[in-house]
Order: C-alpha cells, then sequence, then structure tokens
C-alpha cells in the first residue's frame, strides 16, 4: 500500500470538514440518530445510535469518497479514478464517480460476497476481480493507476477522505448536542479521524472511542510505537475494520485526539449485531456493530449520553446467518450437542420427547448411523437447539444425562 506523498500528508482542519459538509449537501444523507433504551438502561445514560448502515451504499464510505473526487482536477477526472475494496468503500467510490460523471475501475478480491460485487457494477464501476486478499487487490489496483495514470482513491489514507468521513461528527454535534462520548470503529482510522477533528475543534471535552475488533486490532501496537506497524493475518468476521496497518494521515490524527481504542471480540461483535437486528430492528454488519460490542462489554466505563456510529450495514446474508447464531450460542441462545444412541426404532423420537420436557427447540437434526468410529448398535446425532439462555443449557444438558445419553463433546 503507497502511503506518504506530499498532498496526502497535509493536516486536516474543521474547515476541511465544514468544506465537505456543504460539498456533500444533497449527495450524502444526514442519517437518522436512533436511541436505545436497551443500551441506555444498561449504561445508565442515555445512548444513541448514529445510523451510518441508512446512509446511501449502505455505509459512510460514500462521503469522502465524493470529497476526494470532486476534488480532482478537470484532467485528473478525465483519466478516471481506480480503488480497491471488498465492499464498502468500493461501493462509495463507484456511486461518487457516476455521480460526478467519471469513469471509475474498482478492484475487488475474488472472494468478495457477491451482493457486494454486483452493487458495486450497478452503482457504475467497472469491477476487476484480483486476489484473494485485500492486499493483493490494493496492489493490482496501484499497478492499473500507473499503467493508466487513473487516480488511486484510496479507503482512508487521504485528508478529503477524513475530511468527508468528519461530516459525521459534524452531525452528532447537531443530533446530539449534549453528547459527552463517540464511540467508533476504527480500520485504518479514517472515520475515526475525521470525526475526531470535527467534533475535538467544537467540544474538545467529548471523548473519542475507537473499536477494533481483537484479531486485527493494529492500532494498539501502533500507538505503543508511536508510528503505524502491521498485524500480520488480520483475522475478523467484522471486514470492514479487517485493516492490518494503520493510514499515516490518519494515524496521526487518532494520537493527537482520540482519547482510548479498545477491542472487542468475535463474540461481542456476534451479540452486537443480534441486538441491533432484534432490539433496534436494524441491519448492521460486524463492523458497524463493534461499538455496540464494546458498550456491551464494558458498559460502566461510557459517561453519557453515548452516541455509537452504526458505520454499516452491507452484510452478506450468508455471513448474517453464521453470524446470528454465533450471537444466539454466545448468549446461551442456540445449543448445539452430539450424543450415541441405540440404533432402534422409536430411539431418535424418545430423544426428541425428552427435549420436549424441559421445552428446548429443536432446529436441526442429524442422524448418523454408518461410521467407522459407531458400533454396529449405534447412531450419532447432532442437534441444533434454540434455548433461552445459559441456565437453560444447562438444564438441557443434564436432562440429556439423566435420561442416559451420553453426550459427546
Amino acid at each position: 500500500m503507497s502511503y506518504g506523498t506530499a498532498d496526502s500528508l497535509r493536516s486536516v482542519t474543521l474547515d476541511d470538514v465544514r468544506g465537505a459538509q456543504k460539498m456533500l449537501s444533497g449527495v450524502a444523507r444526514v442519517t437518522a440518530m436512533e436511541g436505545s433504551r436497551h443500551l441506555t438502561q444498561l449504561v445508565g445514560a442515555p445512548v444513541q445510535l448514529k445510523c451510518e448502515n441508512l446512509q446511501r451504499t449502505g455505509s459512510f464510505k460514500l462521503r469522502g469518497a465524493y470529497v476526494r473526487i470532486a476534488g480532482l482536477l478537470p484532467e485528473q477526472r478525465a483519466m478516471g479514478v481506480v480503488a480497491a475494496s471488498a465492499g464498502n468503500h468500493a461501493q462509495g467510490v463507484a456511486l461518487a464517480s457516476a455521480l460526478l460523471g467519471v469513469h471509475s475501475t474498482v478492484f475487488m478480491p475474488k472472494g468478495a460476497p457477491l451482493p457486494k460485487i454486483s452493487a458495486t457494477r450497478d452503482y457504475g464501476a467497472e469491477v476487476r476481480l484480483h486476489g484473494q486478499v485485500v492486499d493483493e487487490t490494493l496492489a493490482a489496483a496501484e499497478e492499473y493507476a500507473a499503467e493508466t495514470g487513473a487516480v488511486f482513491i484510496h479507503p482512508f489514507d487521504h485528508p478529503d477522505i477524513i475530511a468527508g468521513q468528519g461530516t459525521v461528527g459534524l452531525e452528532i454535534l447537531e443530533q446530539c448536542p449534549e453528547v459527552r462520548t463517540i464511540v467508533v470503529g476504527v480500520g485504518g482510522g479514517g472515520l475515526a479521524a475525521g470525526i475526531a477533528v470535527a467534533v475535538k475543534a467544537i467540544r474538545p471535552e467529548v471523548r473519542i472511542v475507537g473499536v477494533q475488533a481483537e484479531g486485527a486490532a493494529a492500532y494498539p501496537p501502533s500507538l505503543a510505537a508511536g508510528r503505524p506497524v502491521s498485524v500480520q493475518n488480520p483475522a475478523t468476521m467484522a471486514d470492514g475494520i479487517k485493516v492490518g496497518r494503520p493510514g499515516l494521515v490518519p494515524f496521526g490524527i487518532v494520537r493527537d485526539l482520540v482519547d482510548e481504542v479498545r477491542t472487542v471480540s468475535e463474540d461481542q461483535l456476534s451479540a452486537a449485531l443480534l441486538l441491533c437486528l432484534e432490539r433496534a430492528k436494524l441491519v448492521v454488519e460486524p463492523a458497524g456493530a463493534s461499538p455496540v460490542g464494546a458498550l456491551l462489554a464494558a458498559p460502566d466505563a461510557f459517561e453519557g449520553p453515548v452516541v455509537a456510529v452504526l458505520s454499516g450495514g452491507n452484510v452478506d446474508p450468508v455471513l448474517m446467518q453464521r453470524v446470528l447464531r454465533h450471537g444466539m450460542a454466545a448468549q446461551g441462545r442456540y445449543l448445539a450437542v452430539r450424543l450415541r444412541l441405540t440404533d432402534r426404532p422409536g430411539a431418535l423420537a424418545t430423544l426428541l420427547g425428552a427435549l420436549s420436557v424441559v421445552d428446548a427447540n429443536v432446529l436441526d437434526v442429524s442422524h448418523v448411523r454408518t461410521d467407522p468410529r459407531l458400533g454396529l448398535t449405534e447412531a450419532e446425532v447432532e442437534l441444533h437447539l434454540e434455548t433461552k439462555g445459559p441456565a437453560h443449557c444447562a438444564e438441557v444438558g443434564q436432562a440429556l444425562r439423566d435420561a442416559g445419553y451420553t453426550v459427546i463433546d
């Protein structure tokens, strides 16, 4: 990934963010602020959700992409733009380019979700699939830029991108002027940096808390080292914040203006996504739910009123199904058990009867009779159950053991 041109390293100011806000008028939505009764009770102070998942293209990325492309010289626009992304930035660049009449080419990993590829094409971009991971895709996009003269639109490491994302911060201050803490997910750092520039210039006492996924947390070691450092093989379901190295421009701003960077586990991300869907009726991707995960993990750590930025809602349906099941399991509302029973007529019906006594709802049954591990008269059953919490899970397990079944770990 390339960093460090003179233009890209200039500072970002409140005037830049205000200029971006004027530029985005009529282009980006002023997204809704929704109160959360459940999180308010948990934190003990008002909690508002800033719904960038309802932004055009489904995330905040349109803001920065539009400001960056709109700021190009006519001769640069004529050469077109190129970007690399697994999803949100791709769609933001595609729509921004279409609105400004600029040709866009977007490189995406071969494994990118089909809905995100289709959406990027529908917004008008020429999509090229290259590489298995985003780093390979970025390298291909930069090579294309060098060969063709197209302008590379970085997802986070440019002042115009940061200024555009900072308009979220201005909207927060307008919609919730009494805010004391803003919690925002952090990948490369563009959104957190932009919000911090805007908010700290107007309300320096407001606390800004960044949130990263534990498996892709490059900011804590970078802040400790005083410079951007790389995390090898970042791994998290939250692909929107799955970035192995902070950008130079956002890093300096985050270092100086963001008060704290926390991390959340995959279980906490799953629980947060489930809460947004069930309690707030909002479809949010794992990266967008990361601030809610931080509130769930340490509700006493945040002074209210709190605004949690839901940065995006572009979640692949297949991933959504997996994440929801994971979130239910983390809350003790989903239980998978394997056990062995005697392979005779009525044995499965007897097992299901035992489960009905403890009010466990059977979602799926897998029945295996032929396996080298099994005895001649044995069968193995895997059950997926909907349960009512950790205590109920323990009750189900005990009921199975009391009925004489051997539960296999």
